[in-house]
């Protein structure tokens, strides 16, 4: 689990649900909840959403989001360490060693370039293959973040127009006082339904993705650089060496420690 966006969205909600309280004096739904104003701003905008971009990445936006609640990935030094025991095995043992290992792996973009390098694919092909993979990872990724920039776009304009609308139904009706404050409600609770909906959730969301989508990128970098280091038949401390440029010095400090153990 990603503690920073759990603790990060439920302190947020929590802050906002204790102002709510606080300027309601207690009475949060009666003076805070419209149900026009919510169905103007989150169903209106989720339509739009659909409408601006294809259904199965629309679909699919829900099990996007989740990956901003949970780390998949490897830490870049234990992905090293990796591949420096593969480049240990394969210089005692043979590059054709490390088949059983390949099988047994779970990282599809690492198996698949070493598997290239055991069947001896030549480097220049191994190198075009794994950046053609990297530029269609980035692809989807920047597909389904888009999804959740889209409802940060929108919401807030769904907002201004709920706003809009309260102020012509305020304004048609100045002559009855009962109806000024359902008008004005509407006015100012659609801005901020909106605006709580894209600051709130969709665009901090969309901003987790991007960088989990940078973290994802370098462990992806680091996997390719250490195949075709592999495929060289690079010697181990080499190798390591090359792929230290990757981490930051707390990352390199870390990854000498678990080398000298």
């Amino acid at each position: 689990m990603d503690l920073g966006t759990i603790i990060g969205l439920f302190a947020a909600f929590g802050l906002l649900m204790w102002s709510l309280y606080s300027g309601s004096g207690g009475d949060i739904f009666g003076t805070f909840l419209d149900p026009a104003a919510f169905v103007m701003v989150v169903c209106g905008s989720t339509f739009i959403v659909l409408l601006s971009c294809r259904v199965d990445r629309f679909l699919a936006m829900a099990k996007i989001t989740m990956n901003a609640f949970f780390n998949r990935g490897r830490p870049p030094e234990v992905l090293i360490q990796e591949l420096v025991k593969l480049a240990d095995v394969a210089r005692r043992e043979g590059i054709l060693s490390l088949q059983n290992t390949i099988s047994e792996m779970k990282d599809t973009f690492l198996q698949n370039g070493l598997q290239m390098v055991v069947d001896g694919t030549e480097g220049d092909t191994v190198k075009q293959v794994l950046e053609f993979e990297l530029e269609a990872i980035e692809k989807r990724h920047e597909e389904g973040k888009g999804v959740l920039d889209l409802f940060g776009k929108y919401a807030p304009a769904f907002g201004m127009i709920g706003t809009l609308v309260g102020l012509v139904v305020m304004l048609k009706n100045m002559d009855d006082p009962s109806k000024i404050g359902p008008g004005m409600a509407i006015a100012l609770l659609t801005t901020m339904y909106g605006a709580v909906m894209a600051n709130v959730i969709c665009l901090p969301l969309a901003d987790k993705l991007n960088a989990k989508h940078d973290e994802e990128m370098l462990s992806l970098e680091i996997a390719k650089a250490g195949i075709m280091g592999l495929q060289a038949g690079d010697n181990p401390r080499v190798l390591e060496m090359k792929l230290a440029v990757f981490l930051s010095p707390k990352q390199r400090t870390k990854l000498a420690a678990a080398t000298a153990a």
